[in-house]
């Protein structure tokens, strides 16, 4: 496959938005307020070492690690960081991807969405809304009803039995 070259000016412009892509990175949660925000310290006090990177650093656990992923018992999914419930086992499916999947949240008011251009394009991340910690992102790629996948990081969670 030839690839043509590329001209000076769309070197240039490519190399004036880089900067722009870098600075759209979503907001931290710690920059908003939320009914149980802490401070960074207390948060590192609260949560384990990958809790803390998943919820407060927006980083993504390993695919295949969770327990979570394969929890198929009734009950209720929470935030591991404030024990808002977040979702339901009702809504939880096996998306194949190696996290724990569900197709929507276990009401309007328990998550927050936000766009996140970390990887250079846009993505829905999704939020807890009492904390705001970093769950995970949703897709469009979900079952019915809703055609959405809320792909959530299981360290981020912890699970209540029905």
């Amino acid at each position: 496959m030839h690839l043509p070259p590329i001209s000076r000016r769309r070197l240039i412009a490519v190399g004036a938005t880089l900067p722009f892509v870098a600075a759209c990175g979503s907001v931290p949660a710690e920059a908003k307020n939320y009914p149980k925000g802490k401070t960074e310290a207390e948060w590192r006090r609260l949560l384990t070492k990958q809790q803390f990177y998943v919820l407060r650093e927006e980083g993504t656990e390993r695919a295949f690690t969770s327990p979570l992923d394969k929890e198929k018992r009734k009950g209720t999914f929470v935030c591991a960081g404030c024990a808002n419930p977040v979702y339901s086992s009702l809504h939880k499916y096996d998306s194949r991807t190696g996290w724990p999947s569900f197709y929507q949240a276990v009401d309007k008011g328990a998550v927050g969405t936000s766009t996140d251009y970390k990887i250079g394009y846009p993505r829905t991340e999704v939020h807890c809304a009492d904390c705001g910690g970093h769950l995970g992102h949703i897709f469009a790629d979900g079952p019915k009803p809703t055609g959405k996948r809320h792909c959530i990081n299981g360290v981020a969670l912890k699970f209540v039995p029905a």
